[in-house]
């Protein structure tokens, strides 16, 4: 049995067709029939039915499919890995980031771009999420590595972590609201109860940091609206729709035009953003590397609080 029989056989497979397969392998259609007979003829069972208008699997070919692609991606891996270890980086990585992560201070677009220009050969995957689903998303392994948002102290068991973001939550508010007498900067938490709150949902970050701060002050929040970013809380609030819990500034961006602030006390809860992996790092040599880029470009001056590995 020979790693281009398999091969063969798969093409076959996922075209129906004799003449597809070859065209796509570059390859002449006798001999991928040739080479697919004899795999048949070695293996003693019939692994294509030839006999309709397009070639399907027999029983056995069924059954045979899977090892096949599996022995091919076996094959696949150790030359990946091999031309990873002599700076030929191949591979895929999934990065997962909330909403609003991309600001002034970080473009995450042109880190990945610049990423992908000096390791063109590595596929990675962007996606949105929610805090709590990216952190679980990162133990299970369908992510390498995440920028998410904490709500506590506590590190995840398995999560290594560096806090790149750490700043006090502001209440946003329209101007003219009442909340905004002369020379007034700060709102305590429990001002706020019965205002409708505007918010990011649940398993987001900061949604658990209010919810544990309006625990904490003894008050029951009352959220009027809820959005998956920021900048549109900020742009609900400028509207007068409510009062936006947002952290101090979206990293050196404006929120919204005309939109007030002022810092939420007692308690005084604080936003953070970190970078996550799990903590044996992320499978392939590939996620290792961009990584130890993002955590580079991620560093200089360290913002109040930051804490994690160094």
């Amino acid at each position: 049995m020979e790693l281009r029989q398999l091969r063969y056989f798969v093409a076959v497979v996922e075209e129906a067709n004799f003449t597809r397969a070859a065209a796509r392998l570059h390859v002449a259609q006798p001999g991928i029939s040739a080479q697919i007979r004899q795999l048949e003829r070695e293996l003693g069972q019939p692994l294509l039915d030839r006999t309709g208008g397009s070639v399907t699997t027999t029983e056995a070919g069924e059954a045979a499919l899977p090892h096949a692609r599996a022995a091919l991606a076996a094959v696949d891996a150790v030359r990946h890995t091999v031309d990873e270890f002599t700076g030929l980086l191949r591979g895929h990585v999934t990065i997962g980031v909330v909403p609003g992560v991309v600001t002034q201070d970080f473009d995450v677009a042109a880190f990945l771009a610049d990423f992908h220009d000096a390791h063109p050969d590595v596929e990675i995957t962007l996606t949105e999420d929610t805090s709590e689903r990216m952190l679980a998303a990162l133990l299970a392994g369908r992510l390498d590595i995440a920028l998410a948002g904490l709500a506590q102290d506590a590190v995840p068991p398995g999560i290594s972590l560096e806090v790149v973001v750490d700043e006090p939550l502001v209440a946003a508010v329209a101007p003219g609201d009442p909340l905004l007498t002369a020379g007034r900067t700060e709102v305590r938490l429990a001002e706020l109860e019965g205002r409708p709150l505007i918010s990011l949902p649940r398993g987001t970050g900061l949604r658990a940091l209010l919810d544990r701060a309006c625990a904490e002050a003894g008050i029951r929040p009352r959220i009027a609206f809820e959005a998956g970013s920021p900048q549109l809380l900020a742009r609900l609030a400028v509207r007068g729709l409510g009062v936006a819990v947002l952290p101090a500034s979206p990293h050196g961006a404006g929120y919204a035009e005309g939109l007030r602030t002022l810092r939420i006390t007692e308690p005084e809860p604080r936003g953070r953003i970190a970078l996550a992996w799990r903590t044996q790092g992320p499978a392939g040599p590939a996620g290792r590397a961009l990584l130890a880029r993002l955590r580079a470009a991620l560093a200089g001056p360290a913002p109040a609080g930051r804490t994690g590995p160094s």
